[in-house]
């Protein structure tokens, strides 16, 4: 944690700045994060305390730290108060290669983790009887999973697979391309397709960043040797947090 007394004592306000006195609160902030006297993670004074310290209006800190949340530069948790959000490591993705969240987190000396949203049994939406090449009556496993790198939200990402792939899959237990390995059921290829995407509210408070901030789609539908789709996967990933790198060939 970061010594915040020299961030937030009292201070005198440029008297020809036009701008209102909560976007200059803002810009103050926003300095001290560059500076490195604010870091990821550190906890806010109440707004009490910043007004009191500041000189301002109670009225002025809030709309200043709300206007900070919305931005993606403070989090801002009921019950917990307001803390600068945690920057995401940079990630390099090549395209090349087909592994899972946790192999490519690993590689990069990164901690892998996951918040579980949803596991659910149910039939099949259109689009995955479709990609998976179920029929309707057939049964689905959804799992949707917020993937985590060094504690960070990096993706919300929801993973469909045909129940009989995995009846009995544990999703508490065992990461989902361990069990798929254990049935002998490893994808050997996929095909992805990647656009440009907005983020939603509900999306955008699960990774921590403003609502419409830019994020990467990834769908993705992955194979078995003999050709048999086993895993369709929708993926959003944090726009400040990934590179896309491929390799391109001049043809011979």
């Amino acid at each position: 944690m970061s010594d915040q007394r020299m961030v937030f004592s009292r201070v005198t306000w440029p008297e020809n700045d036009p701008a209102p006195l909560y976007l200059l609160l803002q810009r103050h902030i926003r300095d001290a994060v560059r500076r490195g006297e604010l870091r990821p993670r550190d906890v806010l004074p109440s707004e009490r305390e910043i007004a009191d310290r500041l000189g301002l209006s109670r009225v002025t800190v809030r709309k200043a730290l709300r206007g900070l949340a919305e931005s993606g530069l403070v989090v801002q948790k009921h019950g917990s108060g307001n803390y600068i959000a945690a920057s995401p490591p940079r990630v390099e993705q090549g395209l090349a290669r087909l592994t899972s969240f946790s192999e490519d987190m690993q590689r990069r000396g990164l901690k892998a983790g996951s918040q579980w949203l949803l596991r659910e049994v149910s039939l099949p939406s259109p689009i995955e009887a479709l990609r998976l090449n179920l029929s309707p009556d057939d049964r689905v496993i959804r799992l949707r999973r917020l993937r985590l790198a060094d504690d960070v939200p990096m993706a919300i990402e929801l993973a469909t697979l045909a129940e009989r792939d995995l009846p009995d899959y544990d999703a508490g237990k065992q990461s989902l391309y361990e069990a798929l390995e254990e049935r002998n059921l490893s994808p050997v290829r996929a095909l992805q397709r990647i656009s440009a995407v907005n983020l939603s509210s509900e999306d955008a408070a699960l990774l921590g960043v403003f609502e419409g901030a830019a994020a990467l789609g990834m769908e993705r539908v992955a194979f078995l040797p003999d050709g048999r789709p086993v895993e369709f996967t929708h993926s959003i990933y944090r726009g400040d947090a990934y590179d896309l790198i491929t390799e391109l060939k001049a043809p011979q």
